[in-house]
């Protein structure tokens, strides 16, 4: 996250680095990830959709919130990306699907240090996708999303091309925050990580989001692309 921080901040300090005691003018104060609102949404019902800031300008709506935009127009800005806010198109040739890869690890302590899968069939699933897409009968550009090996600007230029967005529950979704306007989002979801993160977050965003709920964490690739399939076909290709 450090070349989020110092693109957004323009310089990065750790606490850990000050020599003596340290006083701040400003301080702004985050909770950790299960207290923020994303987590309460799994205990209680958060009444809130969301649009483009560009659509609020022009259609004032108080039951709407256009906040995450605004924050993902502040990522995309901070990392030299113009924001063309009265004519919002994808900048690129046919229809980018990215698949937002994710690497096991060693999971939190508190599951035994074992190492866990989100998609535990993911190699296939793109391979089934990367042949159905070649032999598409319109221009689907599979993406391939291996953000632990990509720079976040690449990261967020992989997220603001796509059309639509496809990826197993973990951190590499958060990027959707950065999408454009009628980004599709694809999530994978294994039974034992059925969490509302990414769920608000498309929300919130006003995005037109999609899920599809596994046994375990095995999916089936034909379900896959049948989904993906009706997806590209409400977008016209």
């Amino acid at each position: 996250m450090e070349e989020t921080w110092k693109a957004l901040f323009s310089s990065l300090q750790y606490s850990k680095n000050f020599s003596g005691p340290v006083c701040f003018h400003h301080a702004i104060l985050s909770p950790l990830g299960y207290e923020t609102a994303l987590f309460k949404g799994l205990s209680e019902k958060i009444n809130c959709d969301g649009a483009s800031a560009h659509d609020l300008r022009q259609n004032p709506d108080d039951r709407r919130t256009a906040r995450l935009s605004e924050f993902g127009e502040m990522i995309r800005a901070a990392f030299g990306f113009s924001l063309n806010r009265n004519h919002v198109e994808k900048p690129v040739s046919g229809y980018n699907v990215l698949f937002v890869r994710r690497e096991d690890y060693l999971a939190h302590p508190r599951h035994g240090g074992k190492v866990e899968s989100r998609l535990s069939n993911e190699q296939e699933v793109f391979d089934s996708i990367n042949n159905w897409a070649s032999n598409h009968g319109c221009k689907v550009n599979l993406v391939n999303g291996l953000f632990a090996h990509m720079p976040m600007k690449e990261q967020v230029q992989a997220i603001q091309d796509a059309s639509v967005i496809i990826g197993a529950h973990g951190a590499g979704l958060t990027h959707i925050v950065s999408a454009l306007p009628k980004t599709v989002v694809l999530k994978i979801i294994s039974s034992h990580y059925r969490r509302p993160h990414f769920a608000l977050i498309a929300r919130w965003k006003g995005l037109e989001y999609h899920a599809i709920n596994l046994l375990g964490s095995y999916a089936n690739p034909e379900i896959v692309i049948d989904k993906l399939s009706n997806i590209m076909r409400s977008l016209g290709c």
